[in-house]
């Protein structure tokens, strides 16, 4: 009876499989004709090339909401993570917990109302939403079609009509799903690159894109099994240091797990059991460098990240509070004011290119991207926005800050004196207090 069972259990597989191949087959054979590329995307992926054909993604019950009948199968367009998890479990439930599988919640966000308001719904669908991911929502005119708004979307946290967060080809691009691809940091540069985050161009200016474009050819990309230090060696890559396996850690799909201070809002902090999170990037760099080395990197890059809080960012937030508190803007709507926009760019864009540059190791990035354009902003373009107002509580924060704060009191300070200290070591006492002991 055991051998029975075992040769009818091996029946059921082998049919199983013939099934999923003779399926594959029927749709390959019109995809092949109408779309060449496509199918020849997945023939030579590793789904093609372990038999998991169409419908093993596309099918869908005819319950769905996108669900139609296509050549007597009933199918969806959209693969969302849902059904990627049926293969790929552990994997959806890593994304699904991550900031990526969020992004789509931009949508309520002040950077959506800028869009929409200062520019229309065009540019936020084809630029917010394209990065972001839309909301997915099915034609009222065609049922079960999905709206020409909505769709084409891969947006990282892209909101499916399934109730599930993200898409998978965000990074593994249909329908090839190259785990190589993915490892790029041309593949995130897709979205993290520009003027309010620009990790692309930091990246190629570091000293870890300039070993990567130098040594592409060593990187062991198409390895199945990518642990740096033991596959590859020459460079870090954006997988690496915040996704992939060292022989310590195992491969994760939370993006941010490796991350300890949050570099995105006005005004940095470090993120919950961000002593845990940086623990687990230093893993990342002690592959390629010694201790010393690493703590000397989070020592400065800290001290950065002060230096803008302290300097800039928190007199920059209450300066614009007392603004808004002293009911002096004149226009009531969001981004109808000057001095609304001197400080959206302030910490939005400048602000995030310097702690960007400093926590990646680009230093043109961290300066004259950062930094200068900060300090210039702050000073001729935000304060003086606030004193038009020429109220006097504004002016008497500017006043004490400019006139008391030693950090800014070398606005009125002798040039040549400056000098002398700087020279002499005395300035450093001004910005002593930013540095971690």
């Amino acid at each position: 009876m055991k051998k029975f069972y075992l040769v009818g259990a091996l029946s059921v597989s082998v049919l199983l499989i013939f099934g999923s191949v003779c399926a594959a087959a029927e749709c390959t054979s019109c995809h092949e004709k109408s779309n060449p590329a496509l199918y020849l995307q997945w023939k030579n992926s590793a789904h093609g090339k372990n038999d998991i054909g169409c419908l093993d993604c596309h099918e869908a019950e005819a319950k769905d909401v996108d669900a139609f009948e296509h050549n007597g199968a009933t199918v969806a367009t959209l693969v969302t993570p849902k059904d990627c998890a049926k293969c790929h479990a552990e994997i959806e439930e890593q994304v699904s917990n991550s900031y990526h599988a969020h992004a789509g919640e931009i949508l309520e966000s002040k950077d959506a109302y800028l869009a929409h308001a200062a520019g229309g719904e065009p540019i936020a669908i084809v630029g917010c939403e394209s990065c972001h991911g839309a909301k997915v929502k099915i034609d009222p005119d065609a049922p079960n079609k999905l709206s020409r708004k909505t769709w084409p979307n891969s947006g990282i946290g892209r909101i499916n009509p399934d109730g599930s967060k993200g898409a998978c080809n965000a990074c593994h691009s249909r329908h090839s799903f190259s785990a190589a691809q993915a490892r790029q940091p041309e593949n995130c540069g897709k979205c993290h690159l520009g003027p309010d985050h620009p990790q692309k161009e930091i990246y190629e200016e570091s000293k870890h894109g300039i070993a990567y474009y130098s040594n592409r050819e060593k990187m062991a990309l198409d390895s199945k099994s990518w642990v740096v230090g033991k596959d590859y060696y020459e460079a870090p890559t954006c997988a690496t240091c915040h996704m992939s396996a060292t022989r310590n850690q195992p491969l994760h799909h939370d993006v941010g797990l490796r991350i300890s201070w949050t570099l995105r809002p006005p005004v940095s902090k470090h993120k919950e059991n961000w002593e845990a999170k940086r623990q687990s990037m230093q893993d990342v760099c002690s592959n390629c460098h010694q201790q010393r080395f690493v703590e000397g990197h989070y020592y400065q890059y800290d001290a950065l990240v002060e230096l803008y809080n302290e300097k800039f960012a928190k007199p920059a937030t209450d300066i614009i509070n007392l603004v808004k508190s002293e009911n002096l803007l004149e226009n009531p709507a969001a981004f109808s004011n000057s001095i609304e926009w001197e400080y959206w760019e302030l910490w939005h864009h400048e602000g995030r290119r310097a702690r960007m540059g400093a926590a990646m190791m680009a230093p043109d990035y961290a300066w004259w991207h950062g930094i200068y354009d900060v300090a210039h902003n702050f000073y001729f373009k935000l304060i003086p926005e606030a004193r038009h107002y020429n109220n006097e509580k504004v002016n008497a924060y500017i006043d004490d800050l400019l006139g008391n704060d030693p950090m800014h009191t070398w606005l009125s300070a002798n040039t040549s004196e400056i000098k002398k200290a700087i020279k002499s070591g005395d300035f450093q006492k001004v910005y002593k207090n930013l540095f971690t002991e």
